[in-house]
């Protein structure tokens, strides 16, 4: 991922072993990670099990803050693809209790037609 990348807020996806090793104290035994997207310093991991929010915070990023979803709390999403002119598509996650969508930023190099099929696989099948 690039420094301007970065800077405007897109994710780009990570290698899944790299996050499962950062993780490793937080998931199950029987949990893997499947993917992972880095933006900026904080990672949106999609598991077997759930998606966890890494937010990485302060100066140094060693305090660290875990969100975790189990996919059975995911109530909808929508997928917004990049354009011609668009040079980002967006993810939108809403979580049962929640009103406002977890939003996610990605690249144009990024497929987010996969990062939609792992919703999808766990969300709705």
């Amino acid at each position: 991922m690039g420094l301007f990348d970065g800077m405007m807020g897109n994710a780009s996806e990570i290698d899944a072993g790299k996050a499962e090793k950062e993780l490793t104290d937080l998931l199950a035994s029987t949990e893997q990670v499947e993917h992972a997207y880095k933006l900026i310093r904080d990672l949106m991991v999609f598991t077997n099990k759930r998606l966890i929010l890494v937010d990485k915070q302060g100066v140094t990023g060693k305090k660290v803050e875990y969100h975790s979803i189990p996919y059975k709390n995911i109530t909808h999403f929508s997928v917004e693809t990049a354009g011609t002119f668009d040079l980002e598509a967006e993810l939108n996650i809403w979580v049962s209790g929640n009103a406002n969508p977890i939003q996610k930023t990605f690249n144009k190099q990024l497929n987010i037609y996969k990062v939609q099929s792992v919703l999808a696989e766990y969300v709705c099948g």
